[in-house]
């Protein structure tokens, strides 16, 4: 199960990194070329958390016993949320993917917490 949970982990974490990379190119293009440049990178931040679920289904399934329907779970609550913000097209929704009502700006997201969560039990 180890060896199953630190694949997972390195995936997980490959994906935040991902993440967090299109909301500072997401950022940064804001700025420079508008709104319209700035929703594309949050529209395939979106995607990537949209397939999330799907994608570690395999890494998912191989950690045994009720972790990893717990983590399989949580990572399906991102993707339908992710899904959810593409269908309907909100730029606001897309922004907000991952962070908690409370998040505090510079601190880790709900992908970033599982990652570090899962990290503690290797």
């Amino acid at each position: 199960m180890a060896k199953a949970l630190n694949e997972l982990v390195e995936f997980l974490a490959q994906q935040a990194t991902l993440v967090h990379d299109l909301e500072k190119e997401g950022e940064a293009l804001l700025a420079e070329k508008g709104q319209r440049a700035f929703q594309v990178k949050l529209e395939e931040k979106a995607e990537i958390l949209a397939a999330l679920g799907e994608k570690a289904w395999p890494l998912t399934e191989a950690v045994d016993g009720e972790l990893g329907k717990d983590i399989a779970r949580k990572l399906e609550q991102f993707s339908m949320s992710a899904s959810t913000a593409l269908r309907i097209g909100s730029v606001f929704f897309m922004t907000a993917l991952l962070y908690p009502e409370d998040h505090i700006s510079g601190g880790p997201n709900d992908l970033d917490i599982l990652v570090r969560e899962l990290k503690e039990k290797l």
